[in-house]
């Protein structure tokens, strides 16, 4: 492992799910990942009942070889067909998942939005930024705070 891994590097815990339908944040995400060198498979779906599908294994998502069980969620808020808030409140009613970690990755700053995902046990809660040294520091930190 070459010293400028980060994180999530030094141990292997899983698959991180990326629920977000803006193809351009997706782009900057996937490029902080390589930059950054994650070793975890990043899986993107773009709507919240693709979320819903993915970790409950159902539909194109079946495959748990191909559809790993994430073990940590990045969530956008303001997603089409069930938004960030009905995921969240889907994963923490599923006994079997109510733990999994969850990190809110929005690009709107409400303060009422913050409180609601912090009172669904949300692990941190991340304002997107357009400027792709500020996302990537901001994913080395959460990929540091896991590893």
């Amino acid at each position: 492992m070459s010293t400028t891994d980060v994180g999530l590097t030094g141990r292997d815990p899983g698959a991180v799910l990326y629920v977000e339908n803006d193809e351009n944040d997706v782009f900057l995400l996937r490029r902080a990942w390589t930059v950054l060198r994650l070793r975890q498979p990043l899986h993107v779906v773009v709507d919240g009942e693709a979320a819903v599908d993915y970790l409950s294994g159902t539909g194109p998502y079946i495959d748990r070889t191909r559809h790993p069980m994430p073990f940590l969620v990045l969530l956008d808020l303001h997603l089409p067909r069930l938004s960030g808030f009905d995921v969240l409140m889907w994963i923490r009613a599923q006994p079997s998942i109510e733990t999994l970690r969850v990190v809110v990755l929005t690009g709107l700053i409400s303060p009422n939005d913050r409180r609601r995902a912090e009172a669904l046990g949300v692990e941190a809660y991340l304002t997107k930024s357009p400027d792709f040294s500020a996302l990537r520091e901001s994913i080395a930190a959460l990929a540091a705070s896991f590893g």
